[in-house]
């Protein structure tokens, strides 16, 4: 029973970790505003960047990654307590692999769609690069490698981070990693592209703003 207990926990407080509102917070703290209400009213670090400034925009990105990173990290010690036994049908090492996934799977769904922000939230990509890092620092650091090149030629940020995600699809498949971590990374890297999916619109219609200017003001949150 304890064993259940904990895996449900688990994946409560991978959730809640994600949910964490940082961007709101930063707003709230920093200028007294709602994020939500400015630029793309998403609440994630490139947002924060272009309402509140850049050292803001840092501490939002360290914490979105670092809630990636805690949800992992989280999710393999709660099972490595003496008082977390596992049925006797269960291979607990494998088990731990699909629990880790599903934690980080929750953290991505806690940060876009935070239960303290009546489910609203940013897209999920600099959690999802925490959640990479604890889980395949290989693929996490190829990914971030390939944001910060995107980054460095085009000044988007959107389109590094969509291509940050299929990078890590590509790098999980290409060093073959463990099962759980192949569906994570194609079901947490889709689940970002899909985030994206009005900042795709502007790419494709040449209206996405390049890091610096401003951001178009939509008519929901996106």
């Amino acid at each position: 029973m304890v064993f259940w207990i904990v895996s449900a926990a688990g994946l409560a407080i991978a959730y809640l970790l994600g949910a964490t509102p940082t961007g709101y917070l930063a707003g709230s703290l920093f200028r007294g505003i709602d994020i939500r209400e400015h630029g793309s009213r998403s609440t994630g670090a490139t947002n924060v960047l272009r309402t509140l400034g850049k050292w803001p925009a840092l501490m939002v990105l360290l914490v979105d990654v670092l809630k990636g990173v805690a949800a992992i990290v989280l999710a393999r010690w709660l099972y490595a307590l003496p008082s977390v036994t596992p049925p006797a049908a269960i291979d607990l090492q494998a088990w731990v692999d699909w629990a880790a996934c599903l934690a980080g799977l929750a953290a991505l769904l806690g940060h876009s769609c935070s239960v303290w922000l009546n489910f609203t939230g940013g897209k999920s990509a600099a959690t999802g690069l925490g959640v990479l890092l604890a889980m395949s620092w290989p693929v996490g650091l190829g990914a971030a490698a390939v944001f910060g090149v995107v980054l460095a030629v085009f000044r988007i940020v959107s389109l590094g981070s969509m291509l940050a995600a299929l990078t890590a699809i590509a790098l999980v498949f290409g060093l073959q990693q463990p099962l759980p971590y192949r569906l994570l990374v194609i079901a947490g890297g889709l689940y970002v592209i899909v985030r994206h999916r009005a900042n795709i619109h502007r790419l494709l219609t040449g209206t996405e703003p390049r890091l610096g200017q401003g951001s178009p003001e939509p008519k929901a949150s996106s």
